[in-house]
């Protein structure tokens, strides 16, 4: 039969869900899809090509003989389950942080380094969703004009911590709205009409894990561990879609419209910047498609090698879902599959 076998880990979430649609959408070669989850999300059914698959309890034999497997359950669960899925023969694309900073474990975004894939050892890992957006848009930049300096401020949906996370900004709304108060439980404080400049724990240096991994993660794709980042990362209550204002310092000057010229060529990005028609990047506008968007261009008032971009992409599919899948075409072309 052609084909591949392919199972998704965490198929009842956010993440695993989409994964799902976008294995259909994109016409990945599946002859067999298996759902796993943990027990409380086993029995639930999701559809796929029109056929309803049953959502099974994940453990290590169901590996056995399946040729990929896209994780999406969180860091301690890819820990205990990866490796046991890779000695099965299966290849693993882990959207979690437990792999990422692994010398040995590639860190990919196909339209970035997706030559990594050659050294693979079974385990693949999905870079960060605020990091995938970031890299895809600098690394034509970075190709044409080199890179020294990077500054991010993100604005990120609250479909990255899951759908308890959505749920609660769609019940705070309803709840301010008509004048009563809900009690968080998913965010430490309100969502709804607010802003948390909070995500993930705080490390001892004052920057959080999320503003860590975009800084980690950056400097190993890019292969360039003495580009200089800084991040805040910020949570915001929109629903889809990462917002992301970014200044970067480049080694070569460049005219704006070079930039542009540079970013409408590269693979996987949408240059929308036309400010006589007000068209620049924003969440509702990335709801159901896969590119990142890079809008309001300009050079920066005091510096001459200093550049200000705003860029939007789906969290949920190029952010996760998309990528993972992408990674897997890649090797299906590759012939590492």
């Amino acid at each position: 039969m052609s084909g591949y076998k392919v199972a998704i880990l965490g198929a009842s979430g956010a993440v695993g869900r989409m994964m799902v649609k976008v294995l259909e959408e994109r016409n990945f070669p599946v002859r067999d899809l298996k759902l796993l989850a943990t027990e409380r999300s086993a029995g639930k059914k999701i559809d796929f090509h029109g056929e309803k698959l049953t959502i099974e309890v994940a453990h290590p034999d169901q590996f056995k003989g399946y040729d990929l497997a896209l994780f999406s359950a969180g860091s301690s669960v890819s820990r205990s389950i990866a490796l046991e899925a890779v000695k099965r023969g299966c290849v693993v694309i882990d959207n979690s942080n437990a792999w990422r900073m692994e010398p040995d474990v590639p860190l990919v975004v196909p339209e970035v380094n997706p030559e990594e894939l050659e050294n693979h050892r079974g385990i693949i890992a999905n870079p960060n969703c605020s990091t995938i957006q970031m890299v895809v848009a600098l690394k034509p930049i970075k190709d044409r004009f080199g890179l020294s300096r990077i500054i991010v401020s993100t604005y990120q949906a609250v479909s990255g911590t899951g759908l308890r996370a959505i749920e609660e900004l769609k019940s705070q709304s309803l709840h301010m709205l008509n004048g009563e108060t809900k009690e968080p439980e998913v965010y430490p404080y309100p969502i709804a009409f607010n802003l948390l400049p909070h995500i993930d724990t705080f490390s001892e240096n004052g920057y959080s894990r999320e503003e860590m991994k975009m800084i980690n993660e950056t400097r190993k794709i890019l292969k360039d561990p003495k580009i200089k980042i800084a991040a805040t990362a910020v949570r915001v209550p929109v629903f889809y879609g990462h917002s992301e204002s970014i200044y970067i310092k480049t080694i070569e000057p460049a005219e704006v419209i070079e930039i542009r010229q540079v970013l409408s060529k590269a693979p996987g990005v949408v240059v929308y910047d036309n400010l006589e028609k007000l068209q620049y990047p924003m969440p509702n506008l990335v709801e159901d498609n896969d590119q990142v968007w890079v809008g309001r261009i300009r050079r920066d008032l005091d510096e001459d090698c200093g550049y200000h971009l705003w860029v939007v992409a789906n969290n949920l599919r190029k952010g996760a879902a998309t990528n993972a899948v992408q990674i897997g075409e890649e090797l299906m072309k590759r012939g590492l599959l």
